[in-house]
């Protein structure tokens, strides 16, 4: 929407708009009166308001100090502004950020903000917008102040607070002495170039100076001081970062209630088959509930107002527990069939108990039935097709699989359309639907491990960038956390899609069997493509330098192309990802965070045939 500004260290001067310099006349003309009208007299000489702005690259020059600022990203930059202004005299430089969430990446921005001051000295105001911004991204707020290396405020990384303010008292004079007592930094200052420079009549610090603390009454000039006590500089305190299964929890979670208030929508769907990614999206709306509820009691209005909105509550009606609201704003749905186990479907519905949510358990074999049937009477004349555990094709037997699992998200989003209705539920926002989440992880999206038009389709997904390695450890500490004792049943549980039929004296469908691949490796083959920007041969050399003595050169080059043949061979199901909660940078969502084309020759890794050996013999002379 703008152009950014090109010219370092240029100030224009551009003409105000009449209706600016009006607002400044009528708001002098009103200090005037007050003033007059208090009995302190009216300034006779008051100039008039300007009809000239300065704009530009430039610093404030304060009465009492100098402030200037850098934006958002130019923290994370090499040549990053903060160090010339600092080595230009200024002692306080704020950023005004946009910086999202993205898992573990909290302690990079703390680093870097805390050696932004320790190299040059200094006082750096942090602060970061909070929320969801309509899209795929959360901003984690965090909001601090940093004086010479050390961090003295900090403001919390997730919440529902609209606006969160984080304040600190510094002493300028610190940064001073500080400064003088680094001779390099000295010697670098001295070859600085003055910044442009804006005076403005203003003074940042008060007139009280901090004294030594005395036993009793403070004295000021003879007299027993009656005004309070001057403030003192904040002490540093250690950086608060919250562990990756607290992020989990709460970034999602706070993400989800800023969808569901906006969205006019009553509530949300899951299709919860009682495994980790669907317990785990389970979870995260329960966090969701608690830090509702919290806000509630400590008095939110913003929060109050929307939760009455969206959960129908009255006028003098407000949840008083987690569990009550999620009654409300949860409901979950268990669709088994005869391939599913007794485990799942009683883990799925212990996971509701826990939660408070709104649970219902059904058998989908008939409509199953239906839709096969359907197809052997139009299509192959009453021949039916078979699982290969019964003797079918693998055709066969993927088209039964992913039959399942269509019609679950078909009868998802019948679900999410009628449940309110069904349990009469009342919405004040007149909203008769709930929003139906995914459940997809970041590997499975990666690698293609998912059905088109499966359960992973969905209106939004909470998980759709996080690792199943992360979510494992997530499960583990929710248990305890959050308190949903189940959770640590749903880890321990070996990961399957249960779509298969099982067989007596033969292994259960297992995900890492299908996909070929742990999910720990998919982890790694993720980061490597896109973080560290890999192909194939890039791949190989990585992993063979990690696995050195653990695998064979050719065990090893079979895993990357096996994980680049189904890469390629499933890249179109991306185009298709559920709109996710941005958290893992190798996100394989095309839609934003990787444009890469998703129509990829599947045999590129596939090593060439071996062309036939050239003759010895001498060329034959004509």
């Amino acid at each position: 929407y703008f152009s950014t500004w090109k010219h370092r260290g240029c100030v224009e001067t551009h003409r105000l708009p009449d209706v600016v310099v009006d607002a400044m006349e009528q708001r002098a003309s009103l200090a005037a009166a007050a003033a007059a009208a208090a009995g302190r007299g009216v300034d006779l000489n008051r100039p008039p308001a300007p009809l000239d702005a300065p704009f530009g690259d430039a610093v404030l020059k304060l009465r009492d100090a100098v402030l200037a600022a850098e934006t958002c990203e130019e923290l994370f930059t090499p040549q990053a502004p903060h160090i010339t202004l600092a080595l230009a005299g200024v002692e306080v430089i704020s950023n005004g950020s946009g910086s999202h969430h993205q898992l573990r990446k909290l302690n990079q921005r703390l680093d870097l903000i805390r050696g932004a001051t320790a190299k040059a000295g200094g006082v750096y105001l942090y602060a970061n917008q909070r929320g969801c911004d309509g899209g795929r991204l959360y901003f984690d707020g965090c909001a601090c102040v940093a004086v010479n290396g050390s961090l003295v405020a900090q403001g919390g990384q997730f919440g529902l607070e609209e606006v969160e303010v984080v304040t600190a008292t510094v002493d300028l004079d610190e940064v001073v002495s500080y400064r003088c007592s680094i001779s390099s930094l000295r010697e670098q200052a001295s070859t600085t170039s003055a910044p442009a420079v804006v005076h403005v009549d203003f003074r940042l610090c008060g007139e009280e100076r901090p004294t030594m603390m005395a036993v009793g009454p403070v004295k000021r000039r003879g007299l027993e001081a009656s005004k309070p006590r001057p403030s003192y500089a904040t002490q540093p305190i250690t950086p608060k970062v919250l562990l990756p299964e607290e992020e989990i929890a709460y970034g999602p979670a706070c993400w989800l209630w800023d969808y569901l208030r906006r969205s006019g929508a009553a509530g949300f769907l899951v299709p919860l088959s009682g495994g980790a990614d669907s317990s785990s999206v389970a979870a995260i709306v329960g966090a969701m509930c608690q830090l509702v509820v919290a806000a509630v009691r400590a008095g939110d209005p913003q929060v109050i107002d929307d939760v009455r909105r969206v959960a129908g509550y009255g006028s003098e009606e407000l949840p008083s527990e987690p569990g009550e609201l999620a009654g409300r704003l949860l409901s979950c749905v268990y669709m088994g069939t005869v391939n599913s186990s007794r485990e799942t479907r009683e883990r799925a519905r212990l996971l509701c108990e826990q939660i408070g949510a709104y649970h219902l358990s059904l058998s989908i074999d008939s409509v199953v039935e239906a839709v096969v049937g359907l197809f052997a009477a139009a299509v192959t004349g009453g021949r039916r097709p078979a699982f290969k555990a019964h003797g079918g094709t693998t055709a066969e037997n993927l088209a039964l699989q992913n039959i399942q699992a269509r019609l679950r998200m078909v009868l998802a989003f019948l679900l999410a359309q009628l449940l309110p209705w069904a349990r009469g539920l009342n919405n004040q926002g007149g909203a008769g639907w709930l929003l139906v989440l995914g459940s997809a992880n970041v590997d499975e999206c990666l690698r293609g491990y998912l059905t088109k038009y499966d359960c992973s389709s969905a209106d939004i997904n909470p998980i759709g960038s996080i690792s199943k390695t992360d979510l494992r450890s997530f499960l583990q500490w929710a248990a305890t956390n959050l308190g949903y004792s189940v959770l640590a049943q749903v880890e321990a549980a070996p990961p399957t899609a249960e779509l298969e039929p099982l067989v007596e004296g033969q292994q259960p469908q297992l995900d890492e069997v299908d996909m070929g691949m742990t999910y720990a490796e998919l982890s790694l083959y993720g980061r490597l493509r896109k973080v560290a920007r890999a192909g194939p041969a890039a791949m190989y050399n990585a992993c063979a330098a990690m696995w050195q003595g653990q695998l064979t050169p050719q065990a090893i080059a079979t895993k990357v192309k096996e994980f680049f043949r189904f890469y390629s061979m499933n890249r179109h199901k991306a185009t298709v990802l559920t709109p996710s909660y941005h958290m893992e940078s190798y996100s394989p969502d095309d839609n934003r965070y990787d444009h890469r084309q998703f129509l990829y020759n599947v045999r590129f890794v596939t090593p060439p045939q071996p062309r036939p050996r050239l003759s010895s013999r001498p060329p034959t002379t004509m």
